[in-house]
């Protein structure tokens, strides 16, 4: 999941913050970044609204870091 590491890096956050930020633990992102454990869904939704990115850019599916546009409720 080097997506997940690169988005994090990018905008200079550390783990820390991170955990801090969204309530993941420092452990789990560090086993999500190093590809040891594949992340929850909701996990994912938490981690893709943080950053502001799309879900399959977190599991390295594009390499397009834009957010899908919201449906309109």
């Amino acid at each position: 999941m080097k997506n997940l590491k690169l988005v994090r890096v990018t905008k200079d956050f550390t783990q820390l913050k991170v955990q801090m930020d969204t309530g993941i633990s420092q452990s789990l992102l560090s086993k999500y970044e190093r590809g040891d454990l594949q992340p929850t869904v909701e996990n994912l939704m938490i981690l893709a609204d943080y950053y502001h990115t799309s879900l399959d850019y977190l599991m390295d599916l594009t390499d397009e870091p834009k957010p899908y546009p919201r449906r309109k409720q």
